[in-house]
């Protein structure tokens, strides 16, 4: 390893850009070297122009979700890529001494939007959005804003040493500096990730502000317990499956949950592994960005943002990509492995403007306040960590001097850990476990075509289905063609947002006519969720908002005789006046109190209202074959 003062002190005079990275306890990697704007993620020069790989360090903006068709404040923030000349390796004990450490003054300072303000944007975001079926959860930002009198390369190297001194439980703590912009932050959770093929993302969710003095096995056990904290987690995992579903042969499988412990707040998160072939940009590409920071489905979820932020977001919620050259991948493999945390706890230093966006995610269940209290907090863990703004108390009598690296873990204490690890009791085997194909599948050799109506949940739906043995593809709703529709041997409508009574909306009124059309034809038919509330609509079955949402639930329902837990994300439900059981040649499994329709099955036709894919669907794969072979038991009658 080098010796890192006069490599520092020439990065301060020379210049020229570079970025400092630190992914262990130990260590500090220096990169150095030119900086190309480019416009698309598959623009991405990961090969010099005699053919070799090269390391590529690249800033991915928001506005790059544009590539997957979603909408966004466009404000032209670059995808900027620093090729990597120099990698260099700092003991970070030796780095820590070489950097400066004199406070940076802030002037000016606070949120642009007030707290009031931005719960009222709540309150908005939880009638208007979830209360209408837009979506389970979002994430609105809000920035905390100063100016700074200083050199922009010294407040970055000075925040970085803060951040490595002040903060801990970081996947990624960095300094990226080039051309008229700094980024610092300790971004506690990698996005995604890439290794000889392994795909890998950490969904984190549910935010504990610890109390002054510190968290305590006792104030973390009422987190722990909270119902609002547990479902939060649970749907942004069912969505990032949803993602690697799309980017994993073998859909995915996830393990923990375990506790991200850092200076001032604690989050929990699972880890989700699957295989994938498929080039890094690409895996990157289908999975902008992460729904901790955006919402689900994500979608229609950058919509919703666009409603309610009045600015674009720069770099906040995008990611920063490592693109590292392989040794000898075999033929076909992906020449490069990706390491890409989320750009989240970091401050960014433009033209002496230090900008510092924060978001908490709403569920239907959010407190306004709470909300702006969580976003207090995550700006307090940056500015703390930087110094700022004051930072808290040790956490415990005698650890004054201990090195927060070394401070006791709460996930260690075994009550703690039993509390995360009951959660997995909720959850569907099908996800937790090894997902063996081959063992049996009923539906081996018949074809089914998937149609989206912007909820990836359809790409977790498809993984089950191949799991059944059926040859499944998903197209687009606007995409589908009426010769389709009619002619696969079984058509799947999945899930979407929205209200299924809306005949206005072009793709409400679209998924209306294929589910119309395939119950015309007579041929096999399965409807999910939106296209359930569709389906019931055409036999006569009234539609209706929930009074409260079921966004994230999981229930216990009736599915003709058979008992099943269900993972369920609804705002509007079919109802029938309880005790109904048939209506026209369709039979119903409905709630005995309320007459919420949880499922119908018919001559070529079956429907659930539930998402059986969900993690929060114990019995979804069991439930998914029966109604699968109810569609087609006609065709075989």
């Amino acid at each position: 390893m080098s010796s890192p003062a006069p490599s520092l002190a020439s990065l301060v005079a020379s210049g020229a850009p570079f970025a400092l990275i630190a992914r262990d306890a130990d260590t500090v990697e220096l990169l150095t070297g030119d900086v190309v704007d480019v416009e698309l993620l598959g623009d991405i020069p990961l090969t010099a122009e005699d053919g070799t790989p090269r390391e590529v360090l690249a800033l991915v903006p928001f506005r790059q979700v544009r590539e997957r068709g979603f909408v966004c404040h466009d404000d032209g923030a670059p995808l900027r890529c620093l090729l990597v000349d120099e990698h260099i390796l700092f003991p970070r004990s030796e780095l820590l001494g070489a950097l400066p450490d004199a406070p940076v003054a802030l002037t000016d300072a606070g949120f642009d939007i007030a707290d009031e303000d931005y719960a009222e944007i709540v309150r908005r975001v939880i009638a208007d959005e979830i209360g209408r079926g837009e979506g389970a959860n979002f994430v609105i930002r809000r920035d905390f804003t100063a100016s700074v009198d200083a050199d922009p390369r010294v407040a970055a190297l000075t925040w970085f040493r803060a951040l490595l001194e002040h903060e801990r439980g970081s996947y990624w703590t960095f300094a990226i500096v080039t051309d008229g912009h700094v980024a610092v932050g300790a971004s506690p959770e990698a996005h995604v990730s890439t290794e000889e093929g392994v795909v890998t993302m950490n969904p984190i969710s549910g935010t504990f502000r610890h109390p002054r003095g510190g968290a305590t096995v006792a104030t973390l056990s009422e987190f722990l317990e909270s119902t609002k904290e547990t479902e939060e987690l649970f749907m942004v995992v069912d969505e990032e499956l949803k993602m690697m579903s799309a980017v994993c042969s073998d859909g995915g499988r996830i393990t923990g949950p375990r506790l991200k412990e850092m200076s001032r707040l604690t989050h929990t998160e699972y880890v989700l592994r699957g295989r994938s072939r498929l080039d890094p940009r690409d895996i990157l590409r289908e999975t902008m960005f992460a729904p901790t920071v955006t919402g689900s489905p994500m979608q229609n979820a950058c919509t919703v943002i666009a409603r309610h932020e009045t600015s674009p977001r720069g770099y906040y919620s995008g990611v920063a990509a490592l693109f590292t050259p392989r040794t000898g991948p075999s033929a076909g493999e992906p020449t490069h492995d990706l390491d890409a945390p989320i750009l989240i706890r970091t401050a960014y230093l433009v033209d002496g403007a230090l900008r510092v966006p924060v978001g908490a995610t709403l569920v239907r269940h959010s407190d306004p306040y709470g909300e702006v209290g969580e976003t207090h907090g995550k700006a307090a863990g940056v500015l703390g960590a930087i110094g700022a703004v004051p930072r808290d108390a040790p956490p415990a009598a005698g650890d004054d001097d201990a090195p927060i690296a070394r401070r006791p873990r709460l996930a260690d204490d075994p009550d703690v850990a039993a509390l995360l690890a009951s959660r997995n009791s909720r959850l569907a085997e099908f996800w937790l476990n090894p997902q063996h194909t081959g063992e049996r599948e009923p539906f081996a050799g018949r074809r089914a075509l998937v149609v989206d109506a912007e909820d990836r949940f359809t790409t977790m739906l498809a993984h089950q289905l191949r799991h059944l043995g059926l040859d499944v593809t998903i197209v687009p709703w606007h995409a589908v063609t009426d010769e389709e529709v009619v002619g696969v041997e079984l058509l799947v409508c999945g899930p979407g947002p929205g209200d299924p009574r809306d005949a206005g909306n072009p793709r409400i009124a679209r998924m209306r006519e294929v589910v119309s059309t395939r119950r015309a034809s007579g041929r096999p038919l399965l409807a999910v969720c939106l296209s359930h509330q569709i389906l019931a609509d055409g036999l006569g079955i009234d539609l209706t908002p929930l009074e409260r949402p079921h966004q994230g639930v999981q229930l216990s329902v009736d599915v003709f005789g058979d008992p099943a837990s269900i993972g369920f994300y609804n705002t509007f439900t079919a109802s029938v006046p309880p005790g109904t059981v048939r209506v026209g040649d369709a039979e119903i499994s409905a709630d005995p109190v309320s007459g919420a329709v949880s499922a119908l099955r018919g001559p070529g036709f079956a429907s659930v209202q539930g998402h059986l894919e969900s993690i929060l669907s114990r019995d979804g794969l069991r439930t998914l074959e029966r109604l699968v072979a109810e569609a087609f038991t006609p065709a075989e009658a």
